[in-house]
């Protein structure tokens, strides 16, 4: 079993620094997926309320609880508030619903998934994300969440609310991949003291078409062969190295395990620059269900 290091945030709270991400998983499968996960060591677990999965999340951790496997405080729980309660009114009653989903008393990390507010009858609204953002502040006085931060923020985002906020968001969860490496964002966040999580950090692999390249090429091959590890294992090593907080999902024990088993190697300098010639600057995940025309539709800049 590995247990993953954990980094301090800009709050004094410590958080794994890798976790396991639960996306576009079915119900049986991530509530066996995340008991595998505790059985293998993973202690930080990221789920949202829009996935509909944080009750199966939530058994999942309640059984490892009761088998004596882990306690309470050795997890670290992310979840999401959804673009559908972005009204300063809705945001405690969404936090709260999310803990009784997952049947836990607090989370460790409350993020806005998304800066763009969706109305709840449908189309998308105007809510500012900055009063979105206060609303969620009070969150931790009243012992909802330990901490709380940001997902999908472009640079400008982050600093409108740094501006205005009276609690500092203590993570940017983003897309962030051996192709997609987000180094401007990273450096940007650095020098705020905001942590990135990386989620889609494996660039959803799809063999077939042997997508996306860091994965598939033989010069990935000849470099995790060089270290005993599957070149998904040195594509998550990469994240680690670069500062990030990769969140792989998977459902597939054996991968589980593999993906959790990389703190016993560093890639070199060179390994290094040859992994960042695969950045395209191209994301996989762009929101299409937002309007990309929106003033808060983050993608439309850099970083």
């Amino acid at each position: 079993m590995v247990i993953a290091p954990k980094i301090q945030l800009n709050n004094g709270i410590h958080m794994p620094v890798i976790g396991l991400g639960t996306l576009f998983s079915q119900s049986r499968e991530i509530e066996e997926a995340v008991k595998n996960a505790i059985d293998c060591g993973y202690r930080h677990i990221d789920t949202a309320f829009c996935y509909g999965n944080e009750k199966d999340v939530g058994r999942a951790i309640k059984a490892k609880i009761e088998e004596g496997v882990i306690r309470r405080e050795d997890i670290f729980v992310v979840t999401k508030l959804w673009s559908t309660h972005h009204e300063p009114s809705a945001v405690v009653p969404a936090c709260q619903q999310s803990l009784q989903n997952l049947g836990l008393s607090y989370v460790d990390l409350y993020l806005m998934h998304f800066p763009v507010g969706f109305s709840q009858y449908g189309g998308i609204n105007d809510i500012d994300y900055v009063h979105t953002w206060k609303a969620m502040e009070p969150l931790i006085d009243k012992g909802l969440a330990r901490s709380i931060g940001l997902s999908n923020f472009n640079s400008e985002q982050i600093e409108r609310v740094l501006q205005v906020c009276k609690v500092k968001p203590v993570v940017n969860q983003v897309e962030c991949n051996i192709g997609f490496n987000q180094k401007k964002l990273i450096e940007f966040c650095k020098q705020r003291d905001i942590q990135i999580t990386a989620y889609c950090p494996l660039g959803q692999p799809n063999p077939c078409k042997k997508d996306p390249p860091f994965l598939f090429d033989d010069r990935i091959k000849a470099m995790g062969a060089k270290y005993n590890k599957s070149a998904a294992q040195v594509a998550l090593r990469y994240l680690i190295q670069i500062g990030t907080i990769p969140i792989p999902k998977s459902v597939t024990k054996h991968r589980i395990a593999e993906n959790i088993n990389i703190f016993d190697f560093e890639l070199s300098g060179d390994d290094m620059r040859v992994l960042e010639t695969y950045h395209t600057g191209k994301r996989k995940i762009l929101f299409h269900f937002a309007d990309s025309k929106h003033k808060y539709y983050p993608f439309n800049i850099e970083f």
